[in-house]
């Protein structure tokens, strides 16, 4: 969330969002789980390496599961990893019965490249 005052001019507001962008970029883990979001899921034609998660093609997104088993790591660090990307905006989150899947926000991410040049040029 961006923190505006009474007297935050744009510049400011821009310096604070993109101060929130990047502390979500930057960490690796980070942006492999982006990237991981953009490519798809790990395994082809719809099946998943973790085999707990339904692969139902209307599915879109990746499920904690799945950033677990490819990245090697506990629920609970995927999870805060995840929290700071949707604090950003940049990961949206749909719920599908018992399962949550993670996408990227594709207007967010297009943001930040406005963002960083509106403010570095302004």
């Amino acid at each position: 969330m961006v923190k505006t005052t009474p007297t935050a001019t744009a510049g400011d507001q821009a310096a604070e969002r993109l101060s929130l962008l990047a502390k979500a970029l930057s960490d690796p883990t980070r942006l492999r789980m982006l990237k991981m979001m953009v490519v798809g899921r790990p395994c082809c034609e719809g099946a998943t390496c973790a085999p707990s998660v339904p692969a139902d093609a209307s599915t879109t997104g990746i499920c904690v599961c799945e950033f677990q088993y490819v990245f090697g790591l506990g629920q609970s660090r995927v999870s805060y990893h995840l929290r700071v990307l949707k604090e950003s905006g940049l990961v949206d989150e749909e719920t599908k019965g018992k399962w949550t899947f993670y996408s990227l926000n594709k207007k967010t991410a297009r943001e930040l490249g406005g963002l960083l040049g509106e403010f570095l040029d302004g």
